[in-house]
């Protein structure tokens, strides 16, 4: 059996760790497994299993295309063409899809050579919303239901995927809606009830939709017994004097959008006492931690898994203030920590959290820093 996952990325980030699991699965049961994917270099674990689509001109070209067009999805027309000749002589028996936006692989393309295959068994994981959009990953923070029966006139299209110059929201929708229905054998997979529940209202609605929940890798996120090891990571990206014997609140971002709620950690840090609490936000860029509030403490993105988990241990309270969130890891990685966790009431994140985690309405930022205040005297 030959199996073929598509992804942006192979082995790094959320989603480039899950299609890796999914190749291990895979051949452990014998079978044959390749990951295609277009953005950086594949993880050292996933590189046996790795083929690039395109090269990195070919995502500056369509990387263009979209920013000055919003054409998103519709660049990459050689590369996915060459890309699918090697796809034919793999012929695969299954389809995996993940992430296909991320100015890679065209979408039209692609679907065309799906349905040339009507025996090829297709699955696709959704990780976002912009399948079933004509621009946008996510619609939650806009409050924006076009989707559901065509967009038009898009408020979000200078925001990912951005555009710059044309909004072509609608035109995309129906290239969607054109590329993505009628596949014989598809099955759509989301981490999430609420995203199921989008979907059965978007022109996806014909397909078997099934909900299978993320988790939090075990071998990494596990509650650590050793503290030493916690703050030598800490120790390793921070003055530790500016936060030994402080209550640690923590964020977590691979990258750090107005939507993921940087302003509000800074609203936070003015309520909360500098002198009893220690906000550490990871992923931030340079630029963010240069700009950002002095009553923060920034720290780079890591790749390491071990460090991330080592950041959740030493945390009192892990707190995510994004607008919008599929289904957050991260939220899964805190409570696998056994870190106590704080989070919007936003797509997912509801479905994340344990019995003892608080959910927030979105921008209630008094009542996020009045239960880190209270939880204290727990």
């Amino acid at each position: 059996m030959n199996v073929l996952l598509i992804n942006s990325v192979c082995g790094y980030g959320s989603t480039g760790r899950i299609v890796l699991n999914i190749a291990k699965e895979y051949e452990q049961q014998g079978a044959t497994v390749k990951i295609a994917y277009g953005r950086r270099r594949a993880s050292e674990d996933s590189e046996q299993y790795a083929i690039r689509i395109g090269r990195r001109m070919d995502i500056c070209s369509h990387m263009f295309r979209s920013i000055l067009l919003d054409e998103h999805g519709l660049g990459s027309k050689h590369a996915t063409k060459r890309f699918l000749h090697w796809a034919d002589g793999f012929d695969p028996d299954i389809l995996w899809i993940h992430n296909i936006h991320g100015y890679y692989i065209n979408y039209i393309e692609l679907f065309k050579w799906i349905k040339s295959r009507p025996n090829m068994q297709v699955k696709w994981t959704f990780h976002d919303c912009w399948p079933i959009t004509g621009h946008c990953a996510h619609f939650l923070d806009s409050k924006c239901e076009k989707w559901k029966n065509g967009c038009d006139n898009c408020k979000e299209y200078r925001r990912y995927p951005i555009s710059i110059l044309l909004e072509q929201c609608k035109k995309n929708y129906y290239q969607k809606k054109n590329s993505f229905t009628k596949v014989s054998k598809m099955q759509i997979i989301v981490p999430a009830d609420w995203l199921k529940n989008c979907i059965q209202e978007s022109f996806l609605k014909q397909y078997d939709i099934i909900v299978r929940k993320n988790k939090a890798d075990e071998n990494y996120f596990y509650i650590f017994n050793n503290y030493q090891i916690v703050k030598e990571i800490y120790s390793k990206y921070i003055d530790y004097k500016k936060i030994d014997h402080k209550k640690i609140i923590l964020g977590v971002a691979n990258i750090w959008p107005v939507t993921k709620g940087l302003h509000d950690f800074e609203k936070l840090a003015e309520i909360l006492p500098v002198d009893e609490y220690a906000i550490v936000l990871v992923g931030l860029s340079k630029k963010q931690i240069k700009r950002v509030s002095e009553k923060i403490l920034g720290v780079m993105r890591t790749s390491s898994r071990k460090e991330l988990a080592a950041f959740y241990n030493g945390a009192f309270m892990y707190v995510n203030l994004s607008y919008e969130e599929t289904f957050p890891t991260t939220n899964l990685e805190a409570v696998a920590c056994g870190t106590p966790v704080i989070a919007y009431d936003t797509g997912g994140c509801r479905e994340t959290l344990s019995k003892h985690d608080f959910l927030v309405s979105e921008g209630d930022i008094n009542r996020v820093a009045e239960i880190i205040m209270s939880y204290e005297k727990n």
